[in-house]
């Protein structure tokens, strides 16, 4: 589940959805219960035409790609590449390095090396110099270093208490715009050595504000102080005035609560930008400085509301709403150099696509049409050139350049060729019927090497949120189980995101029903079509799939084994667990627990546990903060009780989104053997049990 806003959540985040997808083989045995993964085969396992098959192991190898800033003179593009360091019996690790690329494209150089990361690039303004955020020195504690723009040895730059989060250089490059977290007094840091470290919820909340750091002199000024918390600086082009956007705490819960704010450096002056009831974000100057554009929404209730584009006069004035007529939130603003379009990214349906809005009727056009997700960053400073990050079905995530028009857009990074060796499955988009007639769609991905004809096991995956919605981008699950002969299914149910806002509010006070027919409706499809078959089901979800996933286990068993990851099971007591709470409330009638107790029990699986017969896998992290782990032991203690087959694995030290290499490693090998168990199917690519 998310917290964010409509448009907050496409910025995907991927964050908290489900951990993609899954596929297995076809082949039938007879006692599915009683039968044991089959071995892998002493060879490297490959199809027929000699074309390798994707493990699990193989993800661990895939570079992410992103923050890709363009150089001043707009010959070279600064981004990062973050990789797993794999060493035998040794932790291990993400590290994120710089690499450099001319904005033509070529050979890329990497800027950045060793055992630390270095994160969020920034050229001065003069080009000379290249800045980055690392802990080199200190563990935890990520200070700004700089680097010549040829490369060479870096240098710590900044040794601000605590380390930063974030920085921004001034128009004339003398000083850095500092975002950092309130470190403790000295009295609490006495206190936490002897571990007088009581915690007051709600009250102990560490706040981010802002400072600026001169380059040459080292000082540090504080710009910002106070119960609130600072986020998304950015200079004015003159370099007097800073916008920046407020929140009463960085808790997720307050992430609707959003103000923007204007701050005058000479005098540290500080204005609201404008009244509203809702809340205003991603705050961006126009280039002449006499404008901001931002994103906001009428509503800050924390529920599913739409987000809009505003415009306003830098001096203050009258907001004018630019994109009224735009059924769909608006992602990042991003300025033409004339001053005359802004960009963002949307989704829409299953991508995510770049569209343009005239600043001065409004008009709103979209520009990429490729089917994955598409996203804009920057302008070159002529103009003429935009970079951002694109995926595709078969692609990860890897950078591009585009005219203003994007009627040439050129990959420019290729950080993942390697991909072209391995049988990568097809993915397409699946529509149908729901059972009260509305009009549902999906993501389809076909076992490698299918045959037109041929039923198949097939996996339902539900995709987390609710807001949200599944993309036809690069899913390493879901390749890694169609290499191992699995079909599946990834419904845009009622409630998802792509579709407008009613569509995606569709879903209010009726988790469990409208939704749950959409997939079942969906998987009826496919049945009918030939290709699932309908003795091999399989599901499984994260989040709110890890919801809906427990909510079939309860409904129905057709399914013949399902995996629940990170899922709510009991709505009441999961109110007062969450660090979400406004979301919640918002979708049961806008009332808490204690005030709709019947429709809160209603809507949990847990009030009818004792359905369930299907064999269970449980997967869970240890420390999840937005479903927390309680929620999983409720339900593994009713089924253990019960005699239902059910295995619940928790990961220590994982969150709601998991990020130790080994767990991410661990979760697609246990979906691949368990529902080859049960589905009466082969593992073709995966390791026997070690």
């Amino acid at each position: 589940m998310n917290p964010k806003r409509f448009a907050t959540i496409l910025v995907l985040s991927l964050c908290f959805l489900a951990p993609v997808t899954l596929l297995c083989a076809q082949e039938k045995s007879t006692s599915p219960e009683d039968r044991k993964p089959a071995k892998t085969a002493a060879s490297e396992p490959r199809t027929k035409d000699g074309r390798k098959l994707l493990t699990a192991l193989d993800l661990m190898k895939i570079a992410g790609v992103g923050n890709p800033r363009i150089s001043p003179d707009g010959t070279r593009v600064a981004y990062t590449v973050s990789e797993t360091k794999m060493e035998k019996d040794k932790e291990w690790k993400n590290v994120t390095q710089v690499w450099v690329v001319a904005i033509t494209g070529g050979k890329p150089q990497q800027y950045t090396r060793g055992d630390k990361s270095a994160t969020a690039p920034e050229w001065s303004p003069d080009g000379s110099l290249l800045a980055f955020l690392s802990d080199r020195e200190k563990d935890g504690e990520r200070q700004v270093w700089m680097m010549r723009a040829d490369g060479g040895e870096a240098w710590a730059v900044t040794a601000h208490k605590g380390g930063v989060s974030g920085f921004r250089w001034s128009p004339e490059g003398k000083q850095l715009l500092l975002s950092a977290t309130d470190q403790p007094n000295k009295d609490e840091e006495d206190r936490k050595k002897v571990k007088d470290d009581t915690i007051v919820i709600d009250q102990d909340i560490r706040m981010t504000h802002l400072w600026t750091w001169n380059v040459d002199t080292k000082a540090e000024k504080r710009l910002t102080e106070g119960k609130f918390t600072v986020s998304d600086p950015q200079w004015s082009p003159d370099g007097t005035r800073i916008i920046y956007t407020t929140r009463p705490t960085p808790n997720a819960d307050d992430g609707s609560l959003s103000d923007v704010w204007v701050l005058k450096v000479a005098n540290g002056e500080k204005k609201k930008l404008e009244d509203n009831t809702g809340s205003s974000d991603t705050a961006r100057w126009s280039p002449d400085g006499k404008w901001i554009a931002y994103t906001g929404s009428p509503d800050a209730s924390g529920g599913v509301s739409m987000t809009y584009l505003y415009l306003i006069a830098a001096n203050g004035g009258a907001t004018k709403q630019l994109t009224t007529k735009f059924d769909l939130p608006v992602g990042t603003p991003v300025w033409s150099r004339d001053g005359r379009t802004i960009y963002f990214s949307t989704n829409l349906l299953e991508a995510i696509d770049v569209y343009s809005c005239d600043v001065a009727s409004g008009e709103v056009k979209q520009l990429s049409r490729r089917g994955g997700s598409t996203g804009i960053t920057e302008i070159s400073r002529d103009g003429k050139t935009l970079v951002g990050t694109s995926s595709m079905a078969k692609q990860p995530t890897e950078l591009y350049t585009s005219s203003a028009d994007f009627s040439s857009l050129k990959p420019i990074t290729d950080h993942n060729a390697w991909l072209k060796d391995y049988a990568l499955a097809d993915t397409e988009i699946v529509k149908w019927k729901s059972k009260d007639g509305t009009e549902v769609e999906g993501l389809l991905t076909k076992p490698v090497g299918y045959l037109a004809g041929k039923k198949v096991p097939l996996l339902l995956n539900p995709h987390g949120g609710p807001t949200g919605a599944s993309l036809n981008n690069f899913s390493g699950t879901v390749q890694v189980l169609a290499a191992n002969g699995f079909a599946v299914l990834q419904p845009n149910f009622r409630g998802s995101t792509g579709k407008g806002l009613a569509f995606a509010q569709a879903n209010k006070n009726t988790w469990g029903k409208g939704d749950y027919e959409d997939c079942m409706t969906g998987v009826d499809a496919l049945i009918a079509s030939g290709v699932a078959d309908p003795d091999r089901l399989g599901a499984f979800g994260w989040s709110y799939g890890g919801y809906m996933t427990f909510w079939i286990l309860t409904q129905t068993d057709r399914f013949k084994a399902v995996s629940p990851g990170a899922g709510l099971t009991n709505i009441y007591s999961m109110y007062s667990q969450t660090d979400i709470h406004r979301y919640l409330h918002w979708f049961y009638t806008d009332k808490a627990p204690w005030e709709a107790e019947d429709l809160y029990w209603d809507r949990s699986p847990m009030k009818y546990v004792k359905n369930v017969k299907t064999p269970t896998m449980i997967l869970h992290g240890q420390v999840d903060t937005r479903v927390p782990i309680a929620q999983a032991e409720e339900f593994y203690e009713a089924l253990k009780e019960r005699n239902v087959p059910v295995e619940f694995v928790v990961y220590p030290r994982e969150n709601h989104g998991f990020t130790e290499p080994r767990h991410l490693l661990d979760r697609v090998r246990r979906y691949v053997k368990f529902f080859a168990k049960y589905l009466n199917a082969p593992v073709v690519t995966e390791p026997a049990d070690e």
